[in-house]
């Protein structure tokens, strides 16, 4: 790893970039030498041929932006060297390791791509002596990356060619003609390419040729390379790297149906997988990820799925493939080879295995078994094979290879669910350490692996499932192994004199066993070869302090945990032996996984979850009952009856893991599940979710069912908002105008009709809105009867997508920072309440914040709180008094209902009716019918007579039947001055006490059901229309929403862009179908992909399998259309221009420019965002106390030296927030504050010290940003992270960085350059207090106060602090006497922290900062000093 660091100062030495100061670096442009092919010709050979393609001089050459300009810029076909290819090459694949965009070049500048591409082709094939194999792979591996871009159109027109039916000229004449046989459609297509081709002139028909042949004669190339590797002696590591690399290129194509449908065959019919499975390189340990490969290879190439029409296949339909393939098999022994009549009249079953097939067809002859396979049109006939190339005939007559190649293709597979149903879903130590599965955190992105990836495009579901549950699984597998490390590390195990393991240590993760005994072991169910459950119960001492105690006590039903065995053999001094493998130096023999069914209590009962608490244990004795896993019970007892060892007697240790982190297993069975079940995906979403079909298909505008009238309820504050919503449209409102129109507002979309009345039409009809304007109805007298209403004035684009979000269909969302997604969000969710009253939406999110900041707005409209429901963990954190948990909602609904039936006392009370009417809501329900309904239906016929008769108003008050129950409502009930005004006014009145009604008959299940479960089911699946949870919850809970009947209609996502994609597919599967369709009508996904992705801790999952990419980001890609909020209002307009370039078109909302706070400078600097250049401090700039703990002492105390300052002008502590790139430098400057300010009432600390990744969502008016890094870019180079980090901030932005570093950064670019604009030294105003009343654009009286360095600032702020104290102490003696009168002044003890050390886990930091003690008034900050002055003198 450290030879892949570049300083500074290396950077700048380097030939490199002197060559690049001379011929392309962007900041000498205009300085530039003529371009000279010469150059990189000279680059290519001395840099990377000559360094054998070196990662560090990749890396030099890559960041100097070659590619961008001075490579791309002066390609030509007709000219470029062998050298210019291979260099283009090498740096798009650097960009993709880097994981940066790739394709922008040749998107922008296409011209010439077809010519590049023509060129690597013939270098790919080249295989002539002087081939150089390393600059071979690297041609394969960008071959992958185009197949790979297939969403990019200048890609995908050369790649595609190269897969299409017309490489089936390749295929040998009677395969071809089979497969043709068997699709009438590409026989037909086939006959129209011949007659085309004949047309076609003979220079072109070569180069057509050449394309069709590429991928054919490409395997037969790497089936040459891979025949020369010999079974023992030395393998050359470019030939091994490239075998590796050619097998992931395939796996890829089998695995992306448009590569697969027509290549498939030209694999099966090249036996490639039979020719690598009989290769000495899959025999060889050397090659044992090269057979990972081919087993991931020979998954793919026998997948379940029809390559035609891209219909996945069901058991049955393999099964009858397979009897269709060994039918035609014995049919042709039956006629034509009398040695296998006995195979020929067998019944399939009997037959069809890997051992009778080997048994019936080894004894026959090589000749036989060649005319076997011809018959089967497996291979060419034997006249059609060139006598004269003796070789090749032996080839084609090897024995083993047409008996391997006959059984592969004939032998029954295993059903691939059957095996993941077998699967124990904990991993187990063979797999936690095995690094071919789990790498380790050190993966750089130079080799491949044998990983599933997340590709834009999946095969079925099944396929799409599969790879999310194994990467899920991995992924979990190394965040165990973390966990496991730190545990064993700490406990440190040895074995004593006796033979006994024992511990010098203690970890608070896990404890020692003292005794494991299994207590029951199920019978397997019917079919099943797995126990139906395995228990057993584990003891352990919990000598421990009380809080650790009661962690462990706290152990909930259903939380995995690990039991170990461990036999060190090492002594502890050899324990830090980082050469030594983890498992060897802590003699780790077995790790199994459990399930908590509870703790046991002094009976050795379960204690039972429930609302009590549970009882007081005596002792530190603590006994657990635990579920094994079946499936791996199963596996390790046939082990042990075999003579292995039973692990089930060694166990030693228990470790548990963290509650946030330790719902694997549920989230892994739900994806098995899942796979188990008939996945009805809706039909308008099912090819989008899969990456085929027209992206647009589910917008709304393609939609059959696009609604033409919609009420847009409180959505427009006035007409004009309404007008201005709408541009391009033309708005008619009737024939009264538009004069004194007020919302709310329906509005009909004439193009929609339209389109109704024509729906073949394509194109779409006027832009014509007609506007009906209407009064809601009175909903009452009282007060609180009064809607809550909107108050956004939202923008156009914020309009289209809450139309879009009403509308049936895909709606994508894409919210930049401060554009208002959270309100957008919640006025669609209003609306479609408003609309669809019968329909269900859930809301999903990815964190409990974003949650809760989302229910706490939907609260504030005119939604019913009986509505809504919130699930899972993390209620508590709603900012209300309100319990919107499931039994807070029970609770609510049975206090609201003796509510409304003393309003129903009252009522009966009102009218005279004797009895009881108010004793349930049954009795209030007839109680209702008999006498309400009757009363105002007698009303009704007073006021509003059949006969023509005049009412006068007065009728309306006199014979009004609820006058006396409305006593309390506001007075006069009636005007008494207009007839349709008092009118109004009866029956708003008579609506509220409908209301009662309706609300009690809602409540009578609840009346009916008596325990406080069923009433909690009901709520959920019956009573709630707004259902929120986050998509943690729905993966945990889905089994048992689906069994529970749970329904809904529409789903809306917050944060769609930080969520894993299974997580994110999940909620779409949480009701059963009805009617073997999916009842969803609405999913609307609100994020933005130009922030940071899902969280992957492995770098291998993240970089190669591409795990971090989320299913919004796939839509996206993909080309979904997107609505995309163009108007910020968080930051001043300024600061937004940092990163508004990443968008598409990002404005600023009126108040960003008008208010006061942002048209003011920020006080005491002259700048409201700068860049502060930041020199070695001591030498020294950044420093790497252990591994990626990235720290930069100068930045530190930079960054702290700013927050002083900004705190002694007066600047409140809770408006700044401190941000760094890295951990190891977020507990740095923790550290220094909490030792210099922390405790300095004058001082406190800030509102948040935290990293970039964990702000994300989050804001401040004031940013103190550091970078750390001063020998390379780091993870900052994802441009993603850049946007997170200058959006952070309102009103102020100030970064401390190597401006030399990040300012030749290509993908920082834009900001750097925006950035550059003002001086890299800090300036400042210290005459200025907090706030100032300086326009930010108004000179300052005085030149400013120029900071060279960190010392300096340091120095000055230390002096400036001395001064601000020695005024305070001045003012204080000047005023002492009429401080100190005995007990009017209390004194002011300032809260403490605990310190946070920057070694400690950084698990253990989640939100410990979010308690901030400040002071932020000078009065306080006096009496504070003369508080401590006055405990001194005493």
């Amino acid at each position: 790893m450290a030879s892949n660091i570049l300083t500074v100062d290396q950077i700048a030495t380097d030939r490199v970039t002197q060559l690049a100061n001379k011929y392309w670096a962007p900041h000498s442009a205009g300085k530039h030498v003529a371009y000279n092919p010469d150059i990189v010709e000279d680059i290519y050979m001395l840099e990377l041929r000559g360094s054998n393609f070196s990662t560090r001089r990749i890396m030099m050459l890559e960041f100097s932006q070659y590619l961008e300009n001075y490579l791309w810029p002066n390609f030509d076909p007709a000219t470029a060297s062998q050298a210019h290819v291979m260099s283009i090459i090498i740096m798009v694949n650097e960009k993709f390791r880097e994981r940066v965009p790739a394709w922008t070049i040749f998107q922008e500048n296409p011209k010439h791509f077809q010519g590049f591409f023509q060129k690597l082709m013939q270098i790919a094939l080249d295989d002539s002596p002087f081939a150089y194999l390393p600059e071979q792979a690297s041609t394969i591996i960008f071959l992958n990356h185009c197949f790979n871009g297939l969403e990019v159109d200048v890609i995908r027109e050369q790649v595609q060619r190269l897969v299409s039916l017309p490489t089936w000229i390749c295929l040998q004449e009677g395969r071809r003609e089979q497969e043709l046989e068997n699709n009438p459609r590409w026989k037909k297509y086939w006959k129209a390419f011949l007659k085309k081709d004949s047309k076609v002139p003979a220079e072109d028909k070569e180069k057509l040729d050449f394309e069709r042949r590429f991928l054919k004669r490409l395997i037969e190339k790497f089936l040459g390379i891979l025949e020369k590797i010999p079974q023992k002696g030395r393998i050359d590591e470019a030939t091994l790297h490239y075998c590796e690399r050619f097998l992931e290129l395939l796996v890829d194509l089998e695995a992306l149906l448009p590569t697969r449908r027509f290549f498939n065959t030209v694999l099966d019919d090249s036996h490639l997988v039979v020719k690598c499975s009989l290769s000495a390189l899959n025999q060889r340990p050397e090659g044992e990820l090269f057979t990972q490969l081919l087993e991931m290879l020979k998954f793919y190439t026998c997948f379940e799925i029809n390559d035609e029409t891209g219909d996945p296949l069901t058991d049955r339909d393999m099964m009858e493939l397979h009897y269709g393939r060994i039918t035609s098999l014995q049919r042709a022994a039956f006629v034509k080879f009398p040695d296998l009549r006995r195979f020929a009249l067998s019944n399939v079953a009997s037959v069809d295995t890997r051992e009778t097939l080997v048994r019936h067809f080894e004894p026959l002859s090589a000749e036989v078994l060649y005319d076997i396979a011809a018959f089967l049109k497996l291979v060419p006939p034997r006249d059609k094979i060139e006598t004269d190339d003796i070789s090749k005939l032996e080839k084609w007559m090897d024995k083993n290879f047409l008996l391997q190649l006959l059984v592969s293709r004939h032998e029954k597979r295993s059903s691939q669910l059957q095996a993941l149903n077998e699967m124990p879903l904990y991993p187990t130590e063979e797999i936690i350490w095995n690094e071919a599965l789990v790498p380790n955190e050190y993966f750089s992105g130079d080799a491949c692996l044998a990983l599933p990836k997340l590709h834009l495009q999946f095969l079925t579901l099944h396929d799409y499932l599969l790879r999310n549950f194994n990467l899920f699984r991995l992924e979990t597998t190394y965040e165990i192994r973390q966990d496991i490390e730190d545990a064993l590390s700490r406990l440190r195990p040895w074995v004593d004199e006796y033979k006994q393991v024992t511990f010098s240590g203690w970890s608070r993760m896990a404890q020692p066993i003292i005794n494991f005994a299994i207590v029951e072991v199920g019978k397997p169910n019917i079919g099943e070869r797995q126990p139906s459950r395995v228990r057993a119960d584990v003891s352990m001492v919990l000598n421990v302090r009380d809080v650790i105690k009661k962690e462990w006590e706290a152990l909930r039903k259903h939380d995995p945990c690990f039991l170990i065995t461990v036999r060190p053999t090492l002594g502890l001094d050899r324990q830090s032996d980082e050469s030594i493998p983890f498992a060897k130096r802590y003699g780790v023999v077995a790790i199994r996984g459990c399930e908590i069914e509870g703790m046991l209590d002094q009976n050795g009962r379960v204690i039972e979850e429930g609302p009590e608490p549970k009882p007081e244990l005596p002792g530190d004795m603590r006994s657990f009952r635990v579920w094994l896993d079946c499936n791996q019970y199963r596996v390790d007892m046939e082990k042990a009856s075999a003579g292995g060892l039973d692990i089930y007697d060694t166990f030693n240790i228990i470790m548990r893991r963290r509650p946030k982190e330790n719902n694997f297993k549920a989230v892994l069975e739900t994806i098995r599940d899942l796979m188990n079940t008939d996945c009805v995906v809706p039909d308008w979403l099912h090819d989008i979710v899969l990456g085929y079909g027209n992206p647009g298909a589910a917008h709304y505008a393609e939609m059959p069912n696009e609604i033409p009238k919609l009420d847009f309820c409180d959505t427009f504050l006035d007409f004009k908002h309404l007008e201005a919503s709408f541009p391009g449209y033309e708005i008619r409102t009737g024939k009264g105008g538009n004069e004194g129109l007020k919302p709310p507002f329906r509005l009909t979309f004439e193009e929609v009709l339209e389109k109704r009345k024509n729906p073949d039409c394509s194109t779409r009809g006027q832009k014509i809105i007609n506007v009906d304007p209407y009064t809601p109805p009175n909903p009452g007298p009282y007060p609180f009867n009064k809607p809550k209403t909107n108050a956004v004035h939202f923008t156009p684009t914020q309009v289209e997508a809450i139309r879009s979000g009403m509308q049936p269909g895909l709606t994508l969302v894409v919210g930049p920072p401060g554009t208002g997604k959270t309100d957008v969000a919640v006025q669609i969710i209003s609306n479609i309440y408003h609309n669809f009253p019968e329909q269900r939406t859930l809301i999903v999110t990815h964190s409990n914040m974003a949650l809760n900041q989302l229910f706490e707005k939907i609260m504030a409209l005119d939604v019913d709180e009986r509505h809504l429901l919130r699930l899972g963990h993390g209620e508590e954190a709603l900012e209300t008094e309100k319990d919107f948990s499931r039994y807070g909602r029970v609770n609510y609904v049975l206090a609201k209902r003796l509510d409304l039936l003393q309003e129903v006392q009252r009522l009966q009370e009102s009218l005279e009716v004797p009895g009881d009417v108010a004793y349930t809501c049954e009795t209030a329900g007839y109680f209702y019918m008999q006498h309400v309904l009757a009363r105002w239906q007698r009303f009704l016929s007073i006021v509003k007579p059949s006969s023509p008769r005049v009412v006068s108003v007065e009728d309306i008050a006199n014979n009004f039947p609820f006058t006396v129950f409305f006593a309390n409502a506001p007075q006069p009930l009636f005007k008494g001055k207009i007839y349709d005004e008092d009118m109004d006014i009866a029956e708003g009145c008579f609506r509220h006490i409908q209301k009662i009604f309706t609300q009690l008959e809602e409540f009578r299940a609840f009346e009916m059901l008596r325990s406080g479960l069923d009433r909690t089911r009901y709520l959920l699946v019956k009573e709630a229309k707004i259902i929120a949870m986050t998509c943690t919850h729905a993966a945990l809970k889905r089994k048992e929403l689906v069994e529970l009947g749970f329904k809904y209609d529409n789903i809306l996502m917050e944060e769609a862009a930080q969520i894993l994609e299974i997580e994110t597919f999940i909620p779409l599967l949480l009701q059963n179908p009805e009617d073997g369709y999916n009842r969803l009508k609405r999913w609307i996904m609100i994020g933005d992909h130009h922030q940071l992705p899902p969280v992957i801790k492995n770098m291998a999952f993240q970089k190669f399998s591409n795990m971090e990419q989320s299913l919004f980001t796939r839509f996206v890609k993909l080309g979904v259309p997107t609505v995309d909020l163009d108007a910020q209002g968080r930051a001043r307009a300024s600061i937004s221009t940092l990163y508004n370039w990443r968008y598409k078109k990002l404005g600023n909302l009126d108040h960003v420019l008008r208010l006061p706070e942002y048209k003011m400078a920020n006080a005491g600097f002259q700048f409201d965002y700068q860049l502060i250049d930041v020199a070695d401090f001591n030498g020294v700039g950044e420093s790497e106390p252990s591994p990626y703990f990235y720290q930069n002492l100068a930045e530190a105390e930079y960054v702290v030296a700013v927050f002083t300052y900004m705190r002694l002008l007066g600047y409140p502590a809770s408006k700044i927030s401190i941000l760094t790139t890295y951990n190891g430098q977020k507990h740095l400057i923790r550290d220094i504050v909490e030792t210099k300010c922390a405790k300095n009432p004058i001082i406190g600390s800030p509102h948040k010290i935290e990293t970039v990744d964990k702000y994300q969502g989050q804001q401040n008016d004031y940013i103190l940003l550091s970078l750390v890094k001063t020998r390379n870019i780091g993870h900052l180079r994802d441009v993603r992270r850049l946007v997170v980090a200058m959006s952070r901030g309102r009103l102020g932005l100030y970064v401390f960085a190597r401006v030399d570093l990040f300012a030749n950064c290509f993908e920082l670019q834009p900001t750097f350059n925006r950035l550059l604009e003002r001086p890299t030294v800090l300036h400042i105003f210290p005459d200025e207090t907090y706030p100032t009343m300086r326009p930010l654009e108004a000179p300052f009286p005085r030149p400013p106060l120029v900071m060279p360095d960190m010392p300096a600032m340091a120095k000055f702020v230390y002096d400036f602090y001395a001064r601000k104290v020695a005024a305070v102490k001045l003012a204080i003696e000047s005023q002492k006497p009429n401080w100190f009168q005995p007990g009017i002044v209390q004194g002011y003890a300032p809260p403490k922290r605990a310190p946070q050390h920057p070694g400690v886990e950084y698990e253990e930091d989640e939100d410990k900062d979010k308690i901030v003690y400040i002071v932020n008034e000078v009065e306080m900050e006096t009496q504070n000093v003369e508080q401590k002055m006055k405990s001194d003198e005493s």
